[in-house]
């Protein structure tokens, strides 16, 4: 059995298949951060169960019969208070729209213990808003880009700032660019209260890694690394407010 109900974070396992349910279920319970522990053999039985209580992590496979991994991770996307939420599967295409639902990870079977255990402690900051040990910084974010047919990760602490591509934007970092299936207005959401800050329609910047603040006439831009980025008029007010207002005592 799980540990004792009312102590860690309430779980959903969602698989269809039951040897994948009882691996998932063993491993968690060892887990000290885990507390009560559902199980649902479909996303339909696993948005029931959810109806009728509250969870914290649901962890779920992506390739089961009806509705699908990422299908059930879309509609948890609606709920006012969404669970975090861990992908357990085989295969790793689907790692890129994670992200774009907001996972918190991605998790490849045959699972690993200490690899399920990091998701584990993912899901637990995103749940707890705790910070991280070394700042005050909310917890970082891993996000899967495609290189050549090969997924690979970043962390949001290594993006400098991001530009708009449509309904992509481009992520970019010191080492090169990254182009994900997520738009800059849901970005500059997801990202605010990480110090992320829109400088113009197209434009999204991580202010930590800002070093300049230039004012030409008027026109404002920001530096970031040997990049100048065009601050609109429309969002100077905003950015000056968050760029040049005295940082708290610690």
């Amino acid at each position: 059995m799980s540990a004792a109900s009312g102590t860690g974070l309430t779980a959903l396992v969602v698989d269809d298949e039951a040897p994948a349910r009882s691996e998932l279920r063993y491993l968690l319970e060892r887990d000290e951060r885990i507390g009560a522990i559902h199980v649902a053999a479909s996303g339909t039985d696993a948005l029931r169960l959810l109806d009728a209580q509250p969870i914290d992590v649901v962890y779920t496979d992506i390739s089961m019969p009806g509705l699908d991994g990422m299908e059930f991770a879309r509609i948890l996307g609606r709920f006012a208070q969404r669970p975090a939420l861990v992908f357990v599967t085989a295969h790793d295409r689907h790692a890129v729209d994670a992200f774009a639902v907001d996972a918190v990870d991605y998790v490849m079977k045959p699972v690993r213990p200490e690899r399920l255990a990091e998701a584990t402690r993912r899901a637990a900051a995103l749940v707890a808003g705790s910070r991280s040990v070394e700042s005050d910084a909310v917890p970082d974010e891993t996000i899967p880009v495609e290189l050549g047919g090969v997924t690979r990760f970043i962390n949001r602490a290594d993006i400098r700032y991001v530009l708009a591509h449509g309904d992509y934007a481009r992520l970019h970092t010191d080492t090169g660019s990254h182009l994900v299936r997520i738009s800059l207005a849901s970005l500059a959401e997801r990202w605010a209260s990480a110090g992320f800050v829109r400088i113009h329609r197209s434009t999204l910047v991580a202010m930590p890694h800002v070093t300049e603040v230039r004012m030409d006439h008027g026109k404002c831009s920001v530096v970031v690394g040997r990049v100048e980025l065009a601050v609109s008029r429309r969002h100077l007010r905003d950015v000056r407010a968050q760029l040049l207002r005295p940082r708290e005592s610690p």
